[in-house]
């Protein structure tokens, strides 16, 4: 992307689509009810960020209990959602700064500062879920983190290597811009 600058039209939206694309792993990680889930037959535990549902036997039904009515519950749905806000947040933004024609590379940097704002919320939810859940809830049966808090992991993840690429993006401003003589390495006979 360096090499052929911002201008080059296939490489100018790789940011926001990359944001995009942690905007829809967060949409899945918030919205997933698998977060913790039962690991061998019969299946009997199932939770969200939300809730924590439990079934006695294989063919009963499922019985359901808000986690917000924990405080720990309260917080780690509202500091992961606040990482999500964030999130989308700067995925406007960087469509907003990567429309204009001329590239506002602090706008471009402050994008990055409020990606690792939001990293941290993110992992703050993400850390206080499991240690307070297999504190506080009762568990039985073999259980494991599943595929939406592993969603939520991704969302996190991409957070923090964005941040580094918005933050460092302005250091090769002149790159970008085309503003650099290109250097040869030929010497003559």
């Amino acid at each position: 992307m360096v090499k052929y600058g911002l201008d080059y039209t296939r490489c100018r939206w790789i940011l926001p689509l990359l944001l995009g694309i942690g905007v829809i792993f967060g949409i899945i990680a918030l919205a997933g009810r698998g977060w913790l889930e039962s690991q061998t037959l019969p299946y009997v535990q199932q939770a969200s960020l939300w809730e924590s549902c439990r079934r006695p036997e294989q063919g009963g039904d499922w019985t359901c209990e808000s986690l917000m009515g924990y405080a720990w519950g309260r917080a780690a749905a509202a500091t992961y959602l606040v990482g999500f806000i964030l999130l989308v947040i700067c995925f406007a933004l960087a469509i907003i700064a990567f429309a204009i024609d001329t590239l506002r590379f602090n706008f471009i940097r402050g994008i990055g500062g409020l990606l690792f704002v939001a990293a941290v919320f993110s992992i703050m939810g993400l850390v206080i879920y499991p240690v307070k859940f297999t504190s506080e809830m009762e568990m039985t049966g073999i259980n494991m983190f599943s595929w939406a808090y592993g969603f939520g992991w991704t969302t996190a993840i991409m957070e923090i290597c964005l941040g580094f690429f918005f933050c460092c993006l302005p250091n090769y401003e002149d790159q970008i811009l085309g503003n650099v003589k290109p250097t040869y390495f030929y010497s003559s006979p």
